[in-house]
């Protein structure tokens, strides 16, 4: 396709998963050399020797999900209400607090957190869900102006309704009740294709972007912005 991301170092977590897909596919055909991570992170540990393995990261991309079960406040479960901070905003702490200051040291470097525009106008049934998600983006504010006078940007894309099997699968899209819900709820009345949703990620991963720091850009074709 390019060469908008030539020579650069690149980490994807969950690459299988979620953006994981869209986003390394067009890293490659961008012109990075990739390095793909599947499966859910478990500990710090595991976070650096993933970034060991990989050298010297010019962007990395934290792509962290859980299946979005809707569950009503009075039926959270205590371990579903941890394995949802578990998986996505422990993962992100880890990864940011090991890959900032290395970029730093190095000059510059991105993170981009692939995160949700749900708790920014909130989803009655998902509170447990909108609060892991709302921590991410809250710990991506707050970091980015941590790293902003080292060259580092950290940013996130909160987004929601972009196509994918775990939230938005093809047969779900396709249902007259679906298109009607779309119709009354998002504005642009479409859900987005995964490869722009990635092609944002890319644009916040390359040097267009420097002077976006600690932003949470919400991806939702205006579903944010209807309240």
């Amino acid at each position: 396709m390019g060469n908008r991301m030539e020579g650069r170092r690149v980490l994807v977590t969950q690459a299988e998963d979620y953006m994981g897909p869209a986003v390394a596919e067009l890293f490659e055909a961008e012109g990075a050399q990739v390095t793909r991570v599947n499966g859910v992170i478990h500990s710090a540990a595991q976070v650096a020797t993933m970034l060991e393995e990989a050298g010297d990261l010019d962007v990395v991309i934290a792509n962290l999900a859980r299946d979005p079960t809707s569950t009503p406040v009075a039926d959270i479960d205590d371990d579903r209400w941890r394995a949802l901070f578990a998986t996505m905003v422990d993962p992100l702490m880890w990864l940011v607090r090991a890959a900032a200051p290395a970029m730093e040291a190095r000059g510059g470097g991105k993170i981009v957190a692939v995160t949700s525009a749900a708790p920014l106008r909130g989803i009655p049934g998902s509170a447990a869900y909108c609060a892991a998600r709302g921590a991410q983006n809250a710990f991506v504010r707050a970091a980015g102006l941590e790293f902003a006078a080292g060259n580092v940007q950290i940013n996130a894309i909160a987004q929601n309704y972009v196509s994918n099997e775990a939230y938005y699968p093809d047969d779900l899209v396709a249902s007259e009740r679906f298109q009607k819900h779309l119709a009354r709820n998002v504005p642009s009345r479409r859900v987005a294709e995964s490869w722009e949703s990635a092609e944002l990620a890319l644009f916040l991963a390359s040097d267009k972007s420097n002077f976006i720091v600690g932003q949470v850009v919400p991806f939702s074709g205006g579903w944010v912005t209807t309240t």
